[in-house]
């Protein structure tokens, strides 16, 4: 149990140390690559979003065609039901 605790405040020292090397510029550029990420993200989210309501579009136009398939096969099929009892 306490070389559990002697490597626990091992590495919490390793990090404090660590952590305080960093500089101003350090900060500063880790800040710009999150900002980065952030807009990145943010345009993939538009993106998505743009593709889904697209998709959405798609399908409902599929949809339709689909019906008016389906009716235009029935009318064929009527037709050439009508036209064996004659």
């Amino acid at each position: 149990m306490q070389s559990k605790k002697n490597l626990i405040a091992f590495i919490l020292t390793v990090i404090a140390v660590l952590g305080g090397c960093a500089s101003s510029g350090d900060i500063e550029a880790l800040r710009d690559e999150i900002n980065q990420a952030n807009e990145t993200a943010q345009s993939a989210s538009a993106t998505a979003d743009a593709a889904s309501r697209e998709a959405a579009e798609a399908k409902a136009i599929a949809e339709e065609a689909k019906v008016s398939a389906d009716e235009a096969n029935s009318k064929i099929d009527n037709m050439f039901k009508k036209s064996m009892y004659k």
